[in-house]
């Protein structure tokens, strides 16, 4: 993969060159310089808002709170953590993050689902139960395919690796 190397560059294969080079591009950069942004602005207008409240915020407020920077400070450190990166990943964020958003995504199903109940009728229960269980199944989704891409790029490395000893 190297530009000064031209008889390691001559054995990459096609595919492999080309998966690494778009995990490495300035768009995918972009990307994770935009979600950082994203989750660390999040937590910090929530964190302010709550320190700035006058009177004493419901438990139940400041677990949502609590939760809702927890995620925010989750995003900005796992987009911290693949721009100090500078190698490939083999889509290593891309598990990371969709591991974060299934966690994301139980959580908030969970207690959406918990508080309707205790709140609101079995028809306005169940509609927030399917959003959640919706909301699962997607990030769900996105896990397998994170894992698969995974799984492809490193069968791709250790077979570049068994060639080339």
């Amino acid at each position: 993969m190297s530009e000064q190397n031209p008889a390691a560059h001559r054995d990459v294969p096609d595919e492999l060159e080309r998966a690494l080079a778009a995990e490495v591009s300035l768009g995918a950069r972009l990307r994770h310089v935009a979600v950082g942004l994203a989750g660390g602005c999040t937590a910090a207008l929530i964190a302010v808002l709550w320190a700035t409240e006058p009177h004493p915020l419901p438990t139940r407020t400041q677990a949502a709170f609590a939760g809702l920077i927890a995620i925010g400070l989750a995003w900005a450190a796992v987009a911290g953590w693949v721009l100090t990166r500078r190698r490939p990943l083999f889509a290593r964020d891309r598990v990371l993050g969709a591991r974060l958003a299934l966690v994301a995504a139980v959580v908030t199903g969970v207690a959406g689902t918990a508080l309707t109940a205790a709140r609101a009728s079995t028809a306005e229960a169940l509609a927030t139960a399917l959003a959640g269980l919706t909301l699962v199944a997607a990030a769900g989704l996105l896990l397998v395919r994170a894992n698969s891409r995974r799984r492809e790029l490193l069968r791709l490395r250790d077979a570049l690796r068994r060639e080339a000893s």
